[in-house]
């Protein structure tokens, strides 16, 4: 199994180039090189409906950081 190469990796400060989300800027949280996709904090927010369990007992809507493909990121120096 050979590692696909990156230009990004987890903590670099990137900023978004392209999409709604264009010119935000934040930390990579996870890469996931396989599919080429980035989360980036703040980058791309999404909600997400969450059941009640003992991990969330008020369940509810949640806001959650979505991915973006690793095209349209550009690390900062």
């Amino acid at each position: 199994m050979s590692q696909i190469k990156t230009h990004v990796k987890k903590g670099d400060q990137v900023q978004i180039i392209a999409g709604n989300n264009k010119g935000k800027r934040g930390l990579v949280l996870s890469v996931n090189a396989a599919k080429g996709q980035v989360i980036v904090e703040g980058g791309r927010p999404l909600k997400k409906a969450v059941k009640r369990s003992e991990k969330e007992p008020d369940g509810g809507i949640k806001t959650i950081d979505g991915p973006i493909h690793i095209s349209n990121v550009k690390k900062l120096a």
